[in-house]
């Protein structure tokens, strides 16, 4: 299997039935390079869903369904994006769209225009598209649905470069590129890293017959801050005043967006006391991204005190900000110290908003922990702690007309799946089924990644076929979701069929498909075959993202292969991609393992210059070198620093540390260390009693 084409072939009698089963509308057929080769047509076969086989207790009841068949029905006729693609790939595009739309063959809204966006194939068809809706409608133009469609489009196809033909291009329509067109550019430059660009462009509006605004301003400095270039952003932010152009609240917000994500709290806190002179006071968005900044930070206690300081201001927080400080908290420490940390705050709190209840369940379900979950629905319940109870507590919430949505329901349903309480399982999924929660693909997608995170394949199929047979069309999210869970069981030959189902079904695979392919061929130790899907994605004009290449990049360290890996490091940079930390931490280890010190810190350096924080995993690895190399002074300091670098130290990165001194029979130092932290509540491997007794 050298090539993902080779993935659609050789399909088993299972998936056809399958494939047979779903009914799709006959979709554009798209040209595909020389090395994706599908397979033809499948037999066109039934399935039979065993959904109905869910056995169903007393315990709930099983109310009839709310919607009616005739809710289904679309009220106008589908677009047919393949026709206006063509016509946006004609140089006569202008005429053409403005004969179609005042014939009336279809009423331009909002939704067409976004559906319009959202499904053309090459970069310059929004924009085009974009600027005679501009002229055609210039107040729908400016529709924030229709803008912020916009720049996804620029950024999922682009980039879009304004060249001096593609101007002249628009001056040709009679149009020309107005302020919401350029911020949308910018943000999708922005998007893709491309800082250099961004002001660039920006120096020479006065080209295009636009001129700085505040507006204009906040666009690039919210592209800066997104492409990570800090420093440029504030350049910008001091230009202002030259320019005559009036810092407002979202131009502080911003730019505390961008110090709060790299965890520098204390200059965000200076720039809303400077925000604060000039009259703005914060705003829930601002108090929002303060508590995201904290927990970036790794300080764990004042965003709690930031709600406090909110309620006393008369800032009501929305679910974002709610949504921000229980998954921060669940970010910054172990799943066990968050959920302790939560219990005690709301059992405290009064009158907390649903969707902290739906966030803690989220991720407690999430994390596995389902006992935590239980204990959980007792605060609000005042029950029992086992998952029993908690099944108990759920349905309580249900008889009492407590609305629980989808996906409160799903993790649930995933956490009692993953406990091995299948039969349970079964119950809430058909009462989800019979309360007509599943209303459209996107809920059908759903239930199939709560299979699929269980482990439980089959039944993840199983719903792909009730979905054809209650009318509803798989999606590309449908079978991206199918295969990544094979992959993830290793399962090369099953995501090989669901590959030939997304061809037949007239979709092209994106990065998403590419990523899990390549991420399972990675796992089973099939490099060369992983690479050539990587190089088959160029002949898809897919664009790699950071996954793409860390899971290569991890694959060639774990084989030996660190030469090929910094030149796959390098490609990232010249294609624009952003390496993470993650990136950084497989060369890092790898060097460290070969005791090649200096290289690894040069690597570091790289990272830092990214605005790249070192996590425990780096810091681990710098560590366990040092002690390996004899230097126990530097390793200690480097250990000591983390903290006050932001990185608070871990069980691993701890245990690692130990177990370095240790084997080099510094036993009294790591018995020191082993207490230190265990009296934080830390939860450490033992230290083996015969090196114990030593340290006597």
């Amino acid at each position: 299997m050298r090539k993902l084409s080779s993935l659609a072939s050789r399909v088993t009698p299972e998936i056809q039935n399958l494939a047979g089963a779903i009914h799709t509308p006959k979709n554009p057929q798209f040209a595909k390079p020389s090395l994706l080769k599908p397979s033809e047509n499948l037999p066109q076969n039934s399935i039979d869903s065993s959904i109905g086989a869910f056995e169903f207790k007393n315990s709930i009841s099983t109310p009839k369904p709310h919607i009616s068949a005739g809710d289904t029905k679309l009220s106008s006729r589908p677009i047919d994006h393949r026709y206006f693609a063509e016509i946006l790939s004609r140089k006569d595009w202008y005429l053409l769209l403005s004969h179609e739309f005042k014939a009336q063959r279809i009423n331009l809204s909002p939704q067409i225009a976004v559906s319009i966006l959202h499904n053309q194939d090459k970069g310059l068809a929004p924009l085009r598209f974009y600027v005679w809706l501009s002229s055609f409608n210039a107040l729908l133009a400016k529709n924030k649905s229709i803008l912020s469609a916009l720049s996804n489009a620029f950024f999922r196809k682009g980039p879009v470069l304004l060249s001096a033909e593609l101007i002249q291009e628009v001056k040709n329509s009679g149009c020309s590129v107005n302020e919401e067109l350029l911020c949308a550019l910018i943000d999708s430059w922005g998007r893709l890293g491309l800082a250099k660009y961004c002001t660039e462009v920006f120096e020479q509006v006065s080209y295009l017959g636009i001129f700085p605004s505040t507006r204009l301003y906040n666009a690039v400095i919210d592209g800066l801050v997104k492409s990570n270039s800090l420093d440029l952003a504030y350049l910008k932010f001091q230009q202002m005043e030259v320019d005559n152009c009036v810092r407002d609240r979202f131009t502080y917000n911003i730019l505390i967006n961008g110090v709060c994500k790299a965890g520098v709290v204390d200059e965000a806190l200076r720039l809303v006391k400077q925000m604060e002179g000039l009259g703005y006071s914060p705003n829930v968005f601002t108090y929002t991204i303060l508590i995201d900044g904290y927990f970036n930070g790794k300080i764990i206690d004042e965003p709690f005190k930031l709600l406090d300081r909110m309620k006393a201001k008369n800032v009501k927080p929305n679910d974002a900000t709610y949504r921000s400080l229980v998954n921060g908290v669940f970010r910054s420490v172990s799943p066990c110290e968050a959920f302790d940390l939560l219990f005690k705050w709301v059992d405290k709190e009064q009158n907390l908003p649903k969707v902290v209840y739906d966030s803690i369940v989220y991720c407690l379900c999430n994390n596995s922990l389902p006992e935590q979950t239980s204990a959980f629905f007792r605060i609000a319940d005042k029950k029992g702690v086992d998952l029993e109870e908690t099944c108990q507590v759920f349905e309580s919430f249900i008889e009492n007309g407590v609305k629980v949505d989808l996906s409160t329901c799903l993790t649930f349903v995933e956490a009692l799946y993953k406990s091995k309480k299948e039969e349970k399982g079964n119950k809430y999924l058909y009462w989800i089924i019979h309360e007509g929660l599943l209303t459209d693909v996107f809920s059908y997608n759903m239930v199939i990644d709560c299979f699929c995170k269980a482990k439980m394949m089959e039944r993840a199929l199983e719903i792909l076929g009730m979905m054809s047979k209650r009318g509803f069309c798989p999606n590309l999210v449908t079978f991206n979701t199918l295969i990544s869970g094979y992959c993830k069981g290793r399962d090369v030959n099953k995501a090989r069929e669901l590959l030939l189902m997304l061809f037949n079904h007239g979709f092209r695979p994106d990065v998403f498909t590419f990523s899990s392919i390549i991420d399972v061929l990675c796992q089973l130790n099939r490099i060369s075959e992983a690479f050539d899907c990587f190089l088959e994605m160029v002949e898809w004009e897919i664009t790699p993202n950071a996954i793409t290449y860390n899971t290569l990049i991890r694959s060639l360290c774990i084989c030996g292969d660190i030469s090929k890996a910094m030149k796959l490091l390098r490609k990232m940079k010249v294609d624009r991609i952003q390496p993470d930390v993650y990136t950084f931490n497989a060369l890092i280890k790898n060097y460290c393992k070969a005791n090649k010190i200096d290289e690894a810190q040069r690597l570091l350096m790289s990272m830092l210059n990214l605005n790249l924080r070192p996590d425990n995993f780096t810091y681990t690895a710098f560590v366990s070198a040092l002690c390996e190399s004899g230097r126990f002074t530097e390793a200690k300091d480097l250990f000591a620093s983390m903290e006050a670098n932001g990185c608070k130290p871990d069980a691993y990165s701890c245990n690692s540390f130990i177990d370095a001194l240790v084997k080099t029979g510094r036993f009294e130092e790591a018995q020191d260390l082993w207490l230190k932290y265990k009296e934080k509540g830390m939860d450490l491997r033992t230290i083996p009693v015969k090196y114990s007794a030593l340290v006597g």
